[in-house]
């Protein structure tokens, strides 16, 4: 049943090109919403983390690491997934390093609570490595003028390292395949448990339908992304948005949903993360 509502919704995303592909049929208005109207809360995925650990948004982007910390208050959709399939978050540095070169380095990273940070935790062991946590966008030029001896990149910087003449030391995404013939869960959308079930399935519906817009207008979509793309033109945004919003984004599917819980079973498992119990999917 379709629940009718004039309600108000916050929805919070990071200002980078896979999310506002995402969001390009809300953003556009070419989704239908049943009544709701949604307020676009643009913020990085830190800012995020710790406003879900508040309770603010209605609907927000989470990274998977953070998730336990908020699994009484939110419900994970089923759709809205950032999968990294055999590739994701990167530590990079001026010089090229083995893995166990890492150990004792200061890493520059883009948040305590993101699933790149637990997934180097779970690569080189709790307390392997001391971190100073950088703006995501800031974290090339940190590393490249001396400031941290490995950064660990995200989002666009994937890409766009070499532009500061940073080597890759390792691949998270690829690490953790090789670990557990897994996709490694990065971030996904989760809504307040306080809307109630009908409620949430109805709101996980919108953002599918969002998603499945962009990916059935994909010029216009990636063209939208752009004004968040920094430095990256047309082609090298349509890459990127092509790693992080694809079938895995429209469903989890039995194997994502496999990839969450393994995930923050290892980090409970290394002392990471609280234990989360069972897992709910939305939608």
């Amino acid at each position: 049943m379709t629940i009718m509502s004039d309600g108000h919704l916050t929805l919070g995303h990071s200002p980078d090109p896979d999310d506002a592909f995402m969001f390009y049929g809300l953003a556009a208005g070419s989704v239908e919403t049943h009544g709701w109207t949604f307020e676009h809360v643009l913020e990085d995925i830190q800012s995020l983390n710790e406003r879900a650990l508040r309770g603010e948004l209605d609907i927000t982007a989470i990274s998977i690491h953070a998730y336990p910390y908020v699994a009484d208050r939110y419900a994970l959709t089923n759709c809205g997934a950032s999968m990294g399939d055999r590739y994701g978050p990167l530590v990079v540095g001026r010089d090229r390093m083995a893995v166990d070169d890492l150990r004792g380095k200061t890493v520059a990273v883009p948040g305590e609570m993101t699933s790149a940070f637990l997934a180097l935790n779970l690569l080189l062991g709790k307390g392997a490595f001391r971190h100073e946590v950088v703006m995501f966008d800031r974290i090339p030029d940190f590393v490249a003028d001396g400031k941290a001896d490995a950064g660990l990149i995200i989002h666009e910087g994937q890409l766009t390292y070499q532009n500061q003449r940073l080597h890759k030391t390792v691949d998270l995404g690829e690490w953790w395949h090789g670990l557990t013939g897994l996709p490694l869960p990065l971030g996904g959308n989760c809504i307040r448990r306080d809307h109630g079930a009908d409620r949430m399935a109805e709101i996980a519906k919108i953002i599918k339908s969002s998603i499945e817009f962009g990916l059935a207008h994909r010029d216009e979509a990636v063209r939208h992304s752009l004004q968040y793309a920094r430095d990256m033109g047309y082609d090298l945004a349509d890459r990127f948005v092509g790693m992080y919003v694809n079938q895995w984004t429209i469903d989890y599917g039995d194997l994502g949903r496999r990839a969450v819980r393994e995930l923050l079973r290892r980090g409970h498992q290394a002392g990471l993360v609280p234990d989360t119990g069972e897992i709910d999917f939305v939608g």
